[in-house]
């Protein structure tokens, strides 16, 4: 069986840990149990995404009229598969890329991405053209 959820937040720093709230809710009304490390992996991995949605995507974008127009949320999906695994995706305006970066000893961030290739099974990003983008992890249930 298949079971998705999704829902929008605004971007501030206070959302991130309603998303976790919000995914680990979900996840537990769909039969994942406190201390499951997939149910664990899926919000640490939520957290960072949407940590990265509300702190490195630009929060203005130019409306062609000469002044800015804010973006206001992000949008946080999970979809439970069939086979246990579980698909993680948050969306945003931002169109910075996504990519793993090389990262000082002192830097204090920067390492969010690793984070995010050491705990999904696999991960990406998902132009959503002039709408942003989407960068999605997949956490199988034996991870």
């Amino acid at each position: 069986m298949l079971r998705r959820n999704s829902f929008r937040l605004p971007r501030h720093p206070a959302s991130v840990g309603l998303a976790r709230h919000r995914v680990r809710d979900h996840l537990a009304d769909w039969g994942h149990g406190p201390g499951e490390r997939a149910l664990e992996d899926v919000v640490l991995l939520v957290s960072e995404l949407a940590t990265d949605a509300v702190r490195h995507d630009p929060p203005a974008s130019s409306s062609g009229r000469g002044y800015l127009q804010l973006e206001r949320e992000f949008e946080v999906a999970v979809t439970a598969l069939a086979d246990g695994s579980c698909l993680v995706e948050v969306s945003a305006e931002g169109r910075l890329e996504s990519r793993l970066r090389l990262v000082g000893d002192g830097a204090e961030a920067g390492r969010g991405l690793h984070l995010v290739e050491s705990v999904a099974a696999a991960w990406g990003v998902w132009s959503r053209g002039t709408h942003g983008k989407t960068v999605w992890a997949l956490v199988t249930a034996d991870t």
